[in-house]
């Protein structure tokens, strides 16, 4: 049997990414808690929540909140896979925080999603209501003017997922 290192996962992709998908499945590994970011945004300011300024005040909040209690959760053995944005230099040191203070390893999950697919689920997901906050395309753009992809300066371990193009029968290539 073999021991798992406690971590924390971290998610860097564009709107519509993937993200949450991605964290659903991380988080199905033994003695691994999700958090997400929309689920206590959508609870906690719900209809307070209508704009980008909106969205970028209360998020800081949350992880004023949040971070004391993700740090502890690791402290105490427990992998998280966090599903906040790690999609900015500033949100990634603030997780890398985390991991550092409570000594554990860490995993940044990149989502290299071209914006077309992403904007296409984007409104896929609108159109079916299954998602905590609709956004825009123009919300789209302007949230996208601030991604920075990770760069090897920052010092994470990458793990890269990359979108795979379907092919013509309907399948994953």
């Amino acid at each position: 049997m073999t021991v798992q290192e406690t971590t924390l996962h971290m998610l860097c992709g564009k709107i519509a990414a993937g993200k949450s998908t991605l964290a659903r499945r991380l988080a199905d590994a033994p003695a691994t808690l999700l958090i997400s970011e929309d689920y206590w945004l959508a609870r906690l300011h719900g209809e307070e929540q209508r704009t980008v300024d909106d969205y970028i005040r209360n998020s800081r909040r949350l992880r004023d909140a949040m971070g004391g209690h993700v740090e502890a959760l690791l402290g105490a053995g427990l992998s998280v896979v966090l599903d906040f944005p790690a999609n900015t230099v500033a949100s990634r040191r603030w997780m890398r925080g985390i991991c550092d203070s409570a000594g554990v390893g860490h995993r940044l999950h990149f989502l290299d999603v071209p914006d077309d697919v992403c904007r296409a689920r984007l409104q896929a997901r609108n159109a079916a209501g299954t998602h905590e906050f609709a956004a825009s395309d123009a919300e789209f753009e302007v949230i996208t003017g601030y991604f920075q992809p990770p760069s090897p300066e920052e010092g994470f371990t990458v793990i890269v997922h990359r979108h795979a193009p379907r092919d013509h029968s309907g399948g994953q290539s």
